[in-house]
């Protein structure tokens, strides 16, 4: 198992003995505060602990102040090249910064927002892509690298640029190492977790759509997070955000490191099936997660809904409730006890009033 050190970025510590902390990113025009807010509010909303905005010039960090003012989650400001706006974002009260010493120009410049960001108590991220490693650029087209051989550089341009930060006395850094390609995010981010103990932001870069995103997404994140690697998660999906959220949520429940929503299941259906499953796992989900009150309520809960006798409520006995279809309406049953028939179209409001009134 790797130990890290422990990094505050808000409320939050993030290290070896603390929650996997979930992140997403806006996709707002930073400079528009009001709309960005209303985004942050939302995946507030959803679940998310940690919010990042792009911050392209300077009226995008003048921004940070106002959007602070309207959210309660902390946030990171995404900085690239101009140490400038590094500063002005801390001084609009940003929690971290997500910056590389190594593309903002002089080590004075490095001192500078090192010294802003020690006053402030704002922690440092700094992220290697594998698509804009300084190595592989300088050889593009003359080698071809292998996955272990590109994990490598990208390790090795990520403990320089920590260096850069240690050596000015400043630990309170985050690192993270990601690529659109499975085997060199785990190979990297394994490798700089048995050379640091610097606490790990993972994500598999540019996943994909939902689907596709979720499932790479999934074997990548859970077999680090399974090793213990990994303070921050963020699955990054061609999709509103909030999904982004959801999607971290589920592959950190499947993995039992944390709780959030209901354990649905159901079955794919087949041809007993004579009710309509689909659609009442989706109402169910639709209502369950855009209620944070009820969502807190059915967090724990094992809810079942099945297409037919056969599988439930045999299969589902340790669902703490749920419903096994039959023509047109279903059997009720809690803790495998079938309790009375109910029409299917009052499963989706009862299956929501059990969760309001059950007792865990």
């Amino acid at each position: 198992m790797y130990k890290t050190r422990l990094v505050k970025v808000g409320p939050y510590t993030l290290g070896t003995g603390h929650p996997v902390r979930v992140q997403s990113m806006c996709n707002t025009d930073t400079r528009d505060a009001q709309t960005t807010a209303a985004q942050i509010n939302l995946l507030e909303n959803a679940g998310c602990e940690i919010n990042r905005v792009a911050v392209p010039d300077m009226q995008a960090a003048q921004a940070i102040g106002e959007i602070k003012k309207r959210i309660h989650s902390p946030l990171v400001a995404d900085i690239h090249f101009d140490y400038k706006l590094a500063l002005e974002a801390v001084k609009q009260g940003v929690d971290k910064v997500r910056i590389n010493p190594g593309n903002i120009g002089s080590i004075e410049n490095t001192k500078e927002v090192v010294r802003a960001c020690k006053d402030r108590g704002v922690a440092i991220r700094i992220g290697v892509n594998a698509g804009s490693v300084k190595y592989l650029k300088s050889v593009s087209g003359q080698v071809e690298l292998t996955d272990e051989k590109w994990a490598e550089v990208m390790v090795q341009e990520a403990l320089e640029q920590a260096n850069v930060l240690e050596q000015l006395n400043f630990h309170d850094v985050v690192v993270s190492l990601k690529s659109d390609n499975f085997y060199r995010t785990l190979k990297a981010n394994e490798l700089f977790a048995s050379q640091s103990d610097i606490p790990l932001h993972i994500g598999l870069t540019e996943a994909g759509s939902f689907l596709s995103g979720t499932v790479k997404s999934a074997i990548a994140l859970g077999t680090l997070l399974q090793k213990g690697i990994g303070a921050t998660i963020r699955v990054s999906l061609t999709e509103d955000p909030r999904m982004q959220v959801r999607a971290a949520y589920e592959i950190l429940k499947a993995l039992g490191l944390r709780e959030y929503g209901p354990n649905l299941i159901s079955c794919p259906t087949c041809g007993r099936t004579q009710v309509n499953v689909k659609d009442t796992v989706h109402a169910l989900e639709e209502r369950i997660y855009n209620d944070k009150a009820l969502l807190q309520k059915a967090t724990g809960l094992k809810i079942a809904v099945m297409g037919c006798v056969v599988n439930g409520p045999g299969e589902a006995r340790d669902a703490d409730f749920g419903i096994a279809g039959g023509v047109g309406e279903g059997l009720y049953f809690e803790k495998g006890q079938t309790m009375f028939k109910l029409p299917q179209e009052k499963w989706v409001d009862f299956l929501i009033d059990k969760i309001n009134t059950w007792k865990k």
